[in-house]
């Protein structure tokens, strides 16, 4: 069935695309004038009509088309309409790698820019958000639509105005906190972004899917614990694995043998480690779990005396992020590098609920359909597997098993020497840095030259340039899992960017020195020299030389273009860009995205994995059946193995830990909802009181409220005078008692709230007369502290309960059903908790003026 779809795609929109088509020609004899006024004209349309109009979406799209062209000379293929049409309608467009992703995402972007509410294009690095917005600059000033873009390096004050552009560029993580930020910000104009309206997703299986379990935290520090974590390390290193504690590495957990808890009690002294006052446990199993299941070069690496985190994903250095509950310190420790406070939660969100947060969400991939029930399930989106423009002809060849490790490794090298000697360029994937060091020294010593790709901070600034040339005659590049994902392996080399490089340096050698021009003047010149429509600003004030520049590099691209043809046909004689990967993920997908760099726009192409039975996903989730039949097979160590067998018991393993990874996310948005219904409330308090600039009725309100729940413990407790007075004691009021306990219920309360009324109306006039507004100042003070400060506590609480609520499962309770319910108890709690809080203090709040 799903086949006959992908069949049809093409078709479903047949008359569609054609409509779009036949507009586009209409449009090609517009001048650029009239081009630019349709974005006028079409804001006026949406305004009359509405969005869904399927008449506009065909005017946007043809509009769009011919502005693409006007800027880059690309004409969109009929595959890429139907993926913009996918984005459209709110699905995700799994295209193949090269299919020209990047273009289709502005027709939705335009179409939906037209509202003027904010778009927002995701992107998974600072590299791709820059590069990307740099195209969509130069194609939307054809169309009087600006462009934003938002990096790790864009400052406060700046991120305000760029969240204000039609469309915005941003990576998922600083979209993420600048939504955490937002609703900690104490006053409104310290708040940057709009109302989430439209997102598109580049690289969505990677956002959604891979950084799914990982929910985005801003903390702030909390006392810090050294001896703790030293002294654990130390305790860890004396523990002894099988024997004192167990690894599972499939969950990723560490559990103490009664030996282990006996031999750790003996060493701190103690009676029970496991004592509710004793702190111990938890330190010492995060120094087990450092020692064990987190690896240098792997998971992390030390820079500048520091532990910085390595995406498992994507192999990239992740600055400034921190594991949370310690284990960041533990590691630290392992280390021996500085210890740093450990992270106290003060705002959290998922992604799958941080990305629930928009009207409309789309996304696109090479690789999502393998995930399709979970972007239906959890997103609401569907998985529209786009017809490539050309015909596939990649060749899958079949995996090879080696029995020992290393032997695969010589084996892999082999081979790049034999690819270098023939000339046909290869890229090789690896699972870590050690492995991508390992392979590039048995390089260096068969004296083959290569490129190397990893999260080492000395080669990420290379990353894109070191892709950009992985299609070249006799290149082989090595990069660490998916680095440099988002960047064209082109066969041959990319004309246009050797060019830019080759006039860069002729304008460094021969004008800079005169001219004292920026790398900002370097840039715009190659941009306007590059523009086949000089659309961009008047360059002879800024460079008298620039019409000369433009006759030289023509001449030079003309060369390359040339160059690269002849260099492209003698690759394809080979058999086109081969792939080799090097362990099989934990997933299909992400195996498949490194397959997917070969065999772009119909190119030829082949992969092939070099596995051994040491490899993680054999080790830790195959079992020891696949072991077992090969040992009887007794073939040499030297000898690969190409088995049906194994390739069904690889396939079944990788379902498995799918499957695993899945109900991980799921529980994890499970949890997450129940604390997404409650942040989605209390931030939408802060809002009100942020924006609002008189919050005395807020006060009234938590007032009256307050009342009413101490009168029903009053009224619970058999009259308890006691508790009138915790009431009178905590509004601070100046009544008679006596008068008071004479009166029914419903007397007492009318009395409190008057009484209550005028006691705030004396505190209002006093503080008047000593400052105008004053009294409007403290409200949201102390609203917006005691909000945020009961949320944090919260956190904490919500946190503890999470890690301990499976427990309940063993007393045939359900966990998830269990949390809901004492999260709505602590929800009710804290909020009664900041309505008796603010009261008290503003009641009894003394203000003292210098005179």
């Amino acid at each position: 069935m799903i086949k006959l779809f992908q069949y049809n795609s093409r078709f479903q929109y047949k008359e569609t695309i054609q409509k779009i088509n036949s507009r586009r020609n209409e449009l090609q004899n517009y001048t650029d004038t009239l081009l630019k006024k349709q974005t006028e004209k079409l804001q006026n349309r949406i305004k009359e009509s509405n969005i869904k109009d399927v008449n506009i979406m065909i005017e946007a799209f043809a509009t769009m088309k011919e502005a693409i062209f006007r800027s880059t000379g690309l004409t969109l293929f009929d595959v890429q309409l139907i993926g913009s049409i996918t984005l459209n309608s709110g699905n995700i467009a799994e295209m193949k790698t090269g299919e020209g992703k990047t273009l289709v995402a502005l027709l939705p972007a335009y179409l939906h820019s037209l509202t003027n509410k904010g778009v927002h294009i995701i992107t998974v690095n600072d590299y791709l958000a820059a590069r990307d917005s740099e195209l969509a600059k130069k194609i939307f000033a054809y169309l009087n639509i600006n462009i934003g873009v938002i990096t790790q390096t864009t400052t406060n004050e700046k991120r305000k105005k760029e969240y204000q552009n039609h469309i915005t560029y941003i990576t998922n993580s600083e979209l993420g906190f600048d939504y955490l930020k937002d609703n900690m910000a104490i006053h409104k104009n310290n708040i940057a972004q709009r109302k989430f309206y439209y997102a598109i997703i580049d690289e969505v299986d990677s956002i959604l899917i891979d950084e799914a379990r990982t929910p985005l935290i801003i903390s702030g520090t909390a006392k810090i614990q050294k001896n703790f974590y030293q002294d654990a390390c130390k305790i860890s290193n004396n523990l002894r694995k099988d024997k004192d504690y167990s690894v599972d590495e499939k969950s990723k957990s560490i559990i103490l043998t009664n030996n282990g808890i006996s031999r750790c009690e003996e060493i701190l002294q103690i009676d029970n480690l496991y004592d509710i006052r004793s702190p111990w446990i938890k330190y010492i199993i995060n120094a087990l779990k450092a020692k064990e299941l987190f690896i240098q070069n792997r998971d992390y690496i030390i820079k500048d005396n520091k532990i910085t985190i390595v995406d498992e994903f994507t192999g990239r250095i992740m600055i400034g992020r921190r594991w949370s509950e310690g284990l960041h310190q533990a590691v630290e420790a392992k280390e021996n590098v500085n210890i740093e406070a450990e992270n106290k939660v003060l705002a959290s969100i998922t992604y799958q609920n941080l990305f629930l947060l928009y009207n409309k969400l789309s996304g696109m991939t090479g690789t999502a359909k393998t995930e399709e029930a979970e972007f239906i399930n959890i997103y609401k989106m569907n998985v529209i597997n786009i017809p490539t423009n050309k015909k596939c002809l990649r060749k899958d060849l079949a995996d090879l098993v080696y029995k020992n490790e290393y032997i695969k490794w010589q084996a892999i090298a082999t081979e790049c020497l034999d690819m270098y000697t023939i000339g046909r360029p290869t890229l090789i994937g690896t699972t870590s840095i050690k492995q991508s060091e390992l392979l590039s020294s048995m390089l260096t010593e068969l004296k083959v030259p290569h490129n190397l790709l990893n999260a080492k901070p000395e080669n990420v600034t290379k990353e894109s340039n070191i892709i950009l040339e992985a299609g070249r005659y006799q290149t082989i590049t090595i990069a660490t899992n998916m680095a440099g994902r988002g960047t064209d392996i082109i066969l041959g080399g990319n004309p246009k960017n050797l060019a830019a490089k080759e006039i860069e340096k002729y304008i460094k050698n021969k004008y800079n020195k005169r001219n004292n021009l920026s790398n900002t003047q370097i840039k715009t010149i190659i941009n306007y020299v590059q523009s086949s429509n000089n659309h961009l600003e008047n360059m002879q004030d800024t460079f008298k030389n620039v019409k000369h520049l433009t006759l030289i590099y023509n001449n030079i691209q003309t060369k390359y273009n040339r160059k690269c043809k002849i260099e492209k046909e003698q690759i394809l004689k080979l058999g086109g860009l081969y792939v080799i990967g090097t362990e099989r993920h934990e997933s299909r997908r992400i195996d498949n995205q490194l397959r997917g760099r070969s065999g772009r726009q119909g190119d030829r192409g082949a992969s092939r994995f070099f596995l051994s039975l040491q490899d993680n996903l054999f080790r830790v989730f195959g079992g020891n059946r696949i072991e077992t039949v090969i040992n009887k097979l007794n073939i040499d160590n030297n000898t690969p193995i190409e088995s049906i067998l194994l390739t069904k018991s690889l396939n079944s393993a990788q379902k498995k830990v799918e499957a695993y990874f899945y109900d991980i996310r799921k529980q994890l948005f499970e949890y997450d909802e129940v604390i997404h219904s409650q942040r989605k409330a209390i931030y939408n308090e802060r809002k009100k009181i942020l924006n609002c600039a008189f919050n005395r009725d807020c006060i009234m309100e938590y007032g009256e409220q307050t009342i009413q729940e101490m009168l029903n413990i009053y009224n619970q407790d058999n009259k308890e005078i006691y508790n009138l007075e915790k009431i009178i004691k905590l509004l601070n009021l100046k009544i008679n008692k006596q008068e008071m306990y004479k009166m029914n219920e419903k007397e007492v309360k009318t009395y409190l709230n008057e009484q209550f009324r005028i006691s705030y109306d004396m505190k209002e006039m006093y503080l008047e007369q000593l400052r105008p507004g004053l009294i409007r100042q403290l409200e949201k003070y102390y609203l917006l502290q005691q909000i945020d400060k009961a949320w944090q506590e919260h956190i904490d609480k919500m946190n503890l309960l999470k890690e301990y609520i499976g427990w309940r499962s063993y007393g045939q309770q359900d966990p998830v059903l269990e949390y809901k319910n004492e999260a709505f108890n602590l929800f009710i709690n804290m909020i009664t908790y900041i309505r008796q809080t603010v009261i008290y203090l503003i009641m009894r709040s003394r203000l003292i003026v210098d005179i």
